[in-house]
């Protein structure tokens, strides 16, 4: 092995030590120090043979990490998608992280807002587009007040914290 190619590894030794990368992540992060391209592939594969580098390992530890800091399906598989991890299917991660992905989004809710009976339409929607940029889909987000007993008038406002029926 030449100089080059030793230290393509040991610079993708060193990252992996660290954490679980994808393949391109580390193939970016090596063609932005200089190295060239067929010797980073070399490598590479040297690396997914030895079982050193996994992109479903990867997909699977950055999914769970997703999942418990309260992301949804649509950015998760975003997110992966930029990362060059196609086609994971992240619903047995999210089983074993949370259950499911109702789990999930009752948890973002709750954490962010407090339990009402009842909001108004406007609030709705603020509430419903901080899910939204989450990741959750709009038919999951749907079903929320239901789970949660929140009745949402349009005709109503608030003084002092208590609902007031508009006239």
């Amino acid at each position: 092995m030449d100089a080059d190619l030793k230290s393509i590894k040991d610079v993708c030794l060193r990252l992996l030590a660290r954490r679980e990368h994808s393949r391109l992540e580390l193939k970016n992060k090596l063609l932005s120090r200089g190295f060239d391209k067929d010797r980073i592939d070399r490598v590479l594969y040297n690396l997914v043979e030895q079982d050193w580098l996994s992109d479903s390992r990867f997909a699977e530890c950055y999914a769970r990490q997703r999942i418990e800091k309260g992301f949804g399906p649509n950015r998760i598989d975003y997110e992966l998608r930029q990362l060059g991890i196609e086609n994971f299917d992240l619903q047995e991660t999210v089983t074993e992280t949370a259950g499911s992905w109702l789990n999930v989004l009752l948890e973002v809710y709750r954490k962010k807002y407090r339990q009402e009976d009842a909001i108004t339409l406007s609030e709705w929607s603020k509430r419903s587009r901080f899910l939204l940029q989450r990741g959750f889909s709009g038919g999951m987000i749907a079903v929320l007040p239901e789970h949660l007993n929140i009745k949402i008038n349009p005709a109503l406002t608030f003084r002092d914290g208590k609902a007031l029926k508009n006239k």
